[in-house]
């Protein structure tokens, strides 16, 4: 009986060993398991770091190519025509050295929409590729500043147009543009004296002086619209928009002060009110300069206040047959709102503006002061 238990015992513990062998492997391959899964978690984390790494080196090389390397070595124009692709752009500008790689610029082009715009662009040192795509996509083209001073007649604004080398073509229709499609002629190709609006025109670089032309011929379309729409009356005697601007180009060659043309205003409407003629000297000088309207330092003389004309308001009663110049928006103001006065002279102060009377006795006075100023000056600058 005690053989047996000593039997048993033995064979609980060589089960126990086995159990404990069985535990302690069982344990080993747990740890080793979790130290491969934390091996492979480690590995795996080091793979994105170094991918996020290789992207940002990436992302990086491919900005400075494409948003902050520039090639352009000075202030240049380059020109987008009408249809052309962007892949010719592409090629044109890489053999002109305004950029590195055709590939990125098509590419930065995509990536804005896969479309650009003709015209004319200014390029700079420091324009990248992204900036010229952007500049093209967005149609940033160049621009130039048209200033047409108030006063001018239609051939001076013409020779204007003409010495302005950032313009382009003629100043003249051709035959074929001479009339529409309806064949109506062409308002911009028989232009008249206050057809055009004096001002400042931000254009394309490159446009045609025909637009120039038809923009500001538009502009001054669109004033007469506006006061037609508006359902105001004009001052007596004045029946048309015509004598409106006839008589504000008047005002216009008369002073270059806008804030006594009301008064002028004042003294020719009066004078056309008591059917007294005119004796407007603008319009002396643009009959002997056949429409040109400068004398280019020449003076006036009596004998040129009997030259045989229409627009002579010395000889002729009433405003001319047409406008003399083309005027701004305050000489239009000042005919369509003028001073309330019983004017009916001026002569020049000497000091750019004039001196008013309301008589002709009071006027004699005035003009006999202006006569000295001019002696003194002729005197001084002797």
């Amino acid at each position: 009986m005690k053989k047996k238990l000593q039997h048993k015992n033995t064979k609980s513990k060589v089960k126990s060993g086995k159990a404990k062998i069985a535990k302690t492997k069982t344990t080993k391959k747990v740890k080793y398991i979790k130290s491969v899964m934390h091996g492979f978690s480690l590995f795996k984390n080091n793979i994105f770091k170094i991918a996020a790494i290789i992207f940002a080196l990436v992302m990086l090389l491919f900005a400075y190519f494409v948003a902050i390397q520039s090639y352009v070595k000075e202030n240049t124009f380059y020109t987008v025509e009408h249809g052309q692709t962007i892949s010719a752009v592409a090629s044109q500008m890489k053999f002109s050295n305004f950029i590195n790689s055709e590939d990125l610029f098509k590419v930065s082009v995509l990536l804005m929409g896969g479309k650009i715009q003709s015209g004319e662009y200014e390029l700079k040192p420091g324009n990248s590729v992204w900036r010229i795509a952007k500049m093209m996509r967005s149609g940033d083209i160049a621009s130039t500043v048209v200033l047409i001073p108030e006063g001018m007649t239609v051939k001076q604004i013409k020779n204007l147009l003409m010495n302005i080398p950032t313009l382009k073509g003629g100043i003249e229709c051709e035959k074929t543009e001479i009339k529409s499609d309806k064949l109506e002629p062409k308002a911009v190709c028989n232009l008249k004296e206050g057809d055009l609006f004096p001002d400042t025109y931000r254009v394309a670089r490159g446009i045609s002086r025909l637009d120039v032309l038809e923009l500001s011929r538009k502009k001054m379309d669109s004033i007469r619209i506006g006061w037609e729409n508006s359902g105001r009356s004009m001052p007596t005697p004045l029946k048309s928009w015509d004598e409106v601007i006839t008589l504000a180009s008047i005002i216009q060659k008369e002073t270059p002060k806008d804030k006594e043309m009301s008064t002028v205003a004042s003294v020719y409407l009066n004078r056309l009110r008591k059917t007294m003629k005119l004796q407007a000297d603008p319009t002396i000088v643009y009959v002997i300069t056949h429409g040109l309207g400068d004398m280019k330092g020449r003076g006036l003389f009596s004998s040129h206040l009997k030259t045989k004309s229409p627009y002579n308001t010395y000889i002729n009663f009433g405003l001319p047959p047409a406008p003399i110049a083309n005027v701004g928006r305050n000489a239009i103001a000042a005919v369509l709102n003028p001073a309330d006065t019983n004017y009916l002279f001026f002569v020049a102060d000497g000091q750019g503006g004039h001196k008013f009377a309301k008589s002709y006795e009071e006027h004699k006075k005035n003009q006999a002061d202006w006569r000295e100023i001019k002696k003194a000056l002729y005197q001084k600058n002797k």
